[in-house]
C-alpha cells in the first residue's frame, strides 16, 4: 500500500480536527470534502470574495452523513478574532485563503499583499497560540520567477516576477521565522498549475481550463496569450489533496520548515491543452472538433515555462501522484459539462 492509502486508513481510525482556510474556494473545498470522507472533524473559514457558497453546498451534499463533522466560520484570514475562532481546537491548519492570480496582483498589488502575506501572518499566530500541531500552507510555483532550470528543483529559485509571487516568497520566509522563533511546524506546497472540479471559471481572473471549457462549450473563441508554446506543469486537484495530508501527517520533524514541489513532473504546452480540452469535449459535442485557438500578445508577469522536480515530496513525504494530465481532464471535462450553469463567458 502507498503511505497515502495507510494514511486515509489510520485517519478513519484516529479522527483530527482540520481548519481549512479558504474553504469556498477551489482548493480548499476539495481538502473538506475529502476530509469529511475519511470522518474528520473540519472547520472552514472564508470571507467569500473569490470562494463560493456553491462549492460548500456540493462538499455538503458528496457528504451527508457528515454534515455535522463540519463547521462553517465566515470571516477574514486577516481578522484576529475570525482566525482564534477558527483555530481553536485545531489539530492541523490547511491554509489555502488567498488572492491568486498573477494579473490580479498587477493590477491591485496592495490587495494580494493584504490578503496573501498580512492574512498569512495571522494564520501563523492564530495557529501558535491556539497549540496547532501543524500548519501547511499554499505557496506557488511563481515563486521560482526567472530562474531558467527545468525542472525547478525547490532550492534554486530566480527573481519574482509578479506581485503575487513577491507574496508567496514573502510567506514561505515568515512560515520558517515564526517556526525557528515560536516552534509552530510549518510545510509550504509550491502548486504548479493545479485544476479540477470547481476551479472557478468566471472573471477577468478565471482559470485557463474551466474558462476555455465554458468558451468551447458557448461557441466562443478560447485565446491563447503568446504561440502557444509556454508549458505547464498541469496538476490534477487529487495530487493537491494527497500532498497535503501527507504534509500534515508526516511523523518525522526534519521535513518540516521546508517547501515541497506539487506536480507531475511533466509539461504540457498551451497548444496541446487546448487540444486535450477541445478533443474531451468533442465526445460530447462532436461540432466542436474543429475548433481553433486565437492568439494575442504575451502577459506581463507570465514565466514561459514550468515543471516541477518532485523528487523531494516523493522521498520525504511518500507522494505519488495519482492522475496526470490525461486523466485529470477526462474527470475535469466531465465534471464542468454536467455543470454548465456554473459556465459562463463574461
Amino acid at each position: 500500500m502507498t503511505r497515502y492509502a495507510n494514511l486515509r486508513a489510520e485517519l478513519r481510525e484516529h479522527p483530527r480536527r482540520w481548519l481549512v482556510t479558504g474553504a469556498a474556494g477551489f482548493i480548499g473545498s476539495a481538502l473538506c470534502e475529502e476530509l469529511l470522507k475519511l470522518d474528520q472533524t473540519v472547520v472552514g473559514l472564508d470571507n467569500f470574495v473569490t470562494g463560493h457558497r456553491h462549492n460548500i453546498d456540493d462538499v455538503l451534499a458528496q457528504n451527508p452523513s457528515n454534515k455535522d463533522r463540519f463547521t462553517f466560520v465566515e470571516g477574514d484570514i486577516g481578522d484576529p478574532a475570525s482566525c482564534a475562532k477558527a483555530t481553536a481546537g485545531a489539530d492541523y491548519v490547511l491554509h489555502q485563503a488567498a488572492l491568486g492570480s498573477v494579473p490580479r496582483s498587477i493590477d491591485a498589488p496592495m490587495n494580494s499583499h493584504l490578503a496573501n502575506v498580512d492574512g498569512f501572518l495571522r494564520v501563523l499566530l492564530s495557529a501558535r497560540d491556539a497549540g496547532v500541531k501543524r500548519v501547511v500552507y499554499a505557496s506557488s510555483s511563481s515563486v521560482y520567477g526567472d530562474h531558467p532550470g527545468l525542472p525547478k528543483v525547490e532550492d534554486r529559485i530566480g527573481r519574482q516576477l509578479s506581485p503575487y509571487a513577491v507574496t508567496k516568497r514573502v510567506d514561505e520566509l515568515y512560515a520558517g521565522v515564526v517556526q525557528d522563533c515560536y516552534g509552530l511546524d510549518s510545510i509550504g506546497m509550491r502548486y504548479f498549475n493545479v485544476f479540477g472540479r470547481r476551479q472557478d471559471p468566471n472573471g477577468a481572473y478565471a482559470a485557463v481550463i474551466p474558462r476555455w471549457i465554458g468558451l468551447l462549450l458557448a461557441g466562443q473563441n478560447c485565446q491563447i496569450y503568446g504561440d502557444g508554446s509556454n508549458s505547464r506543469d498541469f496538476c490534477y486537484i487529487d495530487n493537491v489533496v494527497q500532498a497535503n495530508l501527507l504534509a500534515a501527517t508526516q511523523g518525522d520533524a526534519s521535513v518540516t520548515n521546508q517547501v515541497y514541489n506539487v506536480g507531475c513532473g511533466g509539461r504540457t504546452t498551451l497548444n496541446e491543452l487546448f487540444e486535450y480540452i477541445r478533443d474531451g469535449l468533442a465526445e460530447i459535442r462532436p461540432d466542436l472538433k474543429n475548433q481553433k485557438p486565437v492568439y494575442a500578445d504575451p502577459r506581463p508577469g507570465d514565466v514561459a515555462h514550468s515543471q516541477a522536480n518532485i523528487d523531494k515530496i516523493r522521498s520525504k513525504l511518500g507522494y505519488e501522484h495519482t492522475h496526470d494530465i490525461a486523466t485529470g481532464l477526462v474527470q475535469t471535462v466531465q465534471w464542468f459539462a454536467a455543470r454548465t450553469d456554473r459556465l459562463t463567458t463574461g
